[in-house]
């Protein structure tokens, strides 16, 4: 019996975690392996620049998003509609090394503009047309950073401010101060995973080592977007051409 509502007792873990942080570290759900396959998928598109916004039209990056969506871990975290919306590469290397400052993810990947006060912030990346939506909109996304590499502790890890999406959207001097006063590092082994709210103010140092620090960063939103608002379609990257790096 107590193994059949092991499950049930994990995601109610994981949901109480994720309300009260704004973060969970899930264990490793992919072999070392798949971690090598999906690098390799995603050495292609992360060729010449830190990363790329652009994977999930991939056939291997979506059944991992897919794999995600059904870990037991996040049942109940997103609404039974969810999809994943994005997949982004962050590879740090010996020749690419970079940090990033505290932030809040902002933005979301969407078709076309339209004409509301409450969505701020047009953007274009890679081709793709990005918005700030409402709050309300931010707090159903849910980001979850695939680790594809060992030694997550040397090599920049994710720097989550707990709480920190319990405030809503900050100003950037908001920020700055709370991370400064209680950031904590999010080292998953490799094959596991960080999720977080995009609200969660976040960061990353440089990596303090040579070996490669290679991340899958999913987002998962629900199907439908209120203000007449809709995802980017997912076009098929496994046979597009690169972009100018």
């Amino acid at each position: 019996m107590a193994q059949e509502s092991d499950p049930d007792v994990a995601s109610h873990a994981a949901s109480a975690a994720l309300d009260a942080d704004g973060y969970l570290v899930l264990p490793p759900f992919l072999a070392a392996d798949e971690c090598e396959r999906l690098a390799a998928v995603a050495a292609g598109f992360g060729r010449n620049r830190a990363g790329s916004r652009r994977l999930l039209g991939h056939a291997a990056i979506s059944e991992t998003a897919a794999r995600i969506r059904a870990l037991p871990q996040l049942a109940g975290l997103l609404p039974d509609d969810a999809v994943a919306v994005q997949c982004t590469l962050f590879a740090k290397t010996k020749a690419s090394n970079w940090s990033v400052t505290p932030h809040q993810d902002l933005g979301i990947p969407v078709d076309a503009h339209i004409d509301s006060p409450e969505c701020t912030g047009w953007s274009r990346k890679e081709s793709t047309l990005f918005v700030q939506p409402p709050t309300c909109v931010l707090k159903t996304l849910l980001a979850v950073r695939l680790q594809l590499d060992d030694h997550a502790e040397e090599t920049g890890p994710l720097e989550v401010v707990p709480g920190s999406h319990l405030l809503g959207r900050l100003k950037s001097t908001e920020i700055v101060k709370l991370a400064s006063d209680r950031k904590v590092a999010c080292t998953p082994r490799r094959g596991g995973a960080v999720a977080f709210r995009p609200l969660t103010i976040h960061a990353s140092s440089k990596s303090k080592s040579p070996m490669p620090r290679r991340v899958l960063h999913f987002l998962f939103g629900p199907r439908h977007l209120p203000l007449g608002l809709r995802w980017v379609s997912t076009q098929r990257t496994d046979t597009l051409p690169m972009e100018p790096g």
